[in-house]
């Protein structure tokens, strides 16, 4: 065979890999890398842990995730090996997040985790902290995040038309990892509001619904911005439950137009926590003024679960739509080029403490 012939094999060989994973419905509809034993052994020595371990459980369809399974479905998505401490924490993270394993991936709604990424390992992976961050472009983001998702098609069976319930769904569901753009940041790293130091890397999983794009280029008046950030957090659409919870994600601009005129992280929170806020007449028009007394969803008033929403102040007919100043995280991420910033619909925590976990290094 010539060079030509052998690379063609190699392609032809390639594909109808490729294309047995397809048949085997091992894939989220991109191509999948199939795993050999030899790589699958390279994922596994990135951790001390053993290929059996539980990393999480589904115990309502009665299935659980090993470490094995885990670097398995990484391998497919198009990890490298190295990458594989960072999607064990994803996983920890999850775990102690809690809502994966009650089935929130199966739901309706539609959800997905929204995994952020910081400390050192963001610059030793090229996780993308900058411009396009919630987009394509870099191996790191797109295939830690997209681990997670064929874990969840491959080792749950939640794929869609099955298991997997989401009416619509999101584009979160192939990948969304990112990692916060520390470096631009006016403020402590989000880890290290949560007691990790700045040499240490964490990861923090958020369920989320959606992602609001902001743009903002037309004041340079802090309150302003924080009045239309908290607009875009108190939209009708938003309010599924009695309250809910948010994360803003700020672009560098933002972040420091509001640090320049004295925000920090707190005052930020009580700021929006404060302005977000929806009038009783405005609930009345959408149907959602009161609560079902089962399950805490907003109803029409005259539905038969309804029972009265007793967060609204009858002096000014509005209620706070975030439980407390602690339903609002902050992260800082993209380029330094716009006033754009995004909300992001969370379904919790509403003031909990966000489920962080550390990326452990590889054994020596």
């Amino acid at each position: 065979m010539t060079v030509d012939d052998d690379a063609r094999a190699i392609v032809d060989a390639l594909v109808d890999a490729v294309e047995y994973c397809y048949d085997q419905e091992w894939s989220d509809g991109l191509p999948v890398i199939p795993c050999t034993p030899k790589r699958l052994d390279a994922f596994l020595a990135q951790t001390d842990r053993g290929p059996d371990d539980v990393l999480l459980a589904m115990p309502q369809i009665g299935r659980e995730c090993t470490v094995r399974m885990a670097a398995l479905n990484a391998a497919m998505a198009g990890c490298r090996p190295e990458y594989f401490p960072v999607v064990l924490a994803v996983w920890d993270s999850l775990r102690a997040e809690g809502y994966a394993g009650k089935g929130i991936w199966q739901s309706t709604t539609g959800t997905a985790p929204l995994v952020l990424v910081n400390g050192p390992v963001r610059g030793e992976l090229g996780i993308n902290c900058k411009g396009n961050v919630f987009g394509s472009g870099f191996r790191a983001n797109a295939t830690i995040g997209r681990a997670i998702r064929l874990a969840a098609i491959n080792v749950f069976g939640l794929r869609p038309h099955a298991l997997d319930q989401a009416t619509q769904g999101t584009p979160a569901k192939y990948t969304c990892c990112i990692g916060e753009n520390q470096e631009e940041s006016p403020w402590p790293a989000f880890h290290e509001e949560f007691g990790f130091g700045p040499d240490e890397s964490a990861v923090t999983v958020m369920t989320i619904r959606s992602v609001s794009h902001v743009e903002a280029r037309h004041t340079s008046d802090a309150t302003q911005l924080l009045r239309d950030l908290a607009g875009t957090v108190a939209r009708t659409g938003a309010l599924l439950h009695r309250t809910i919870s948010t994360c803003l994600v700020l672009g560098p601009e933002h972040a420091h137009l509001l640090a320049g005129q004295g925000f920090d992280k707190p005052a930020i929170r009580r700021f929006v926590f404060e302005e977000a806020r929806v009038r009783r007449e405005d609930l009345d028009r959408v149907g959602k003024t009161a609560i079902s007394r089962t399950t805490a969803w907003r109803l029409p008033a005259d539905h038969p679960e309804a029972v009265p929403d007793d967060r609204v102040d009858p002096a000014t007919g509005s209620f706070h739509v975030l439980t407390s100043p602690d339903a609002v995280q902050i992260v800082v991420a993209g380029a330094s080029n716009s006033g754009v910033s995004a909300v992001v619909d969370t379904f919790g925590p509403r003031g909990d403490r966000p489920a962080l976990a550390p990326v452990r290094p590889a054994p020596r």
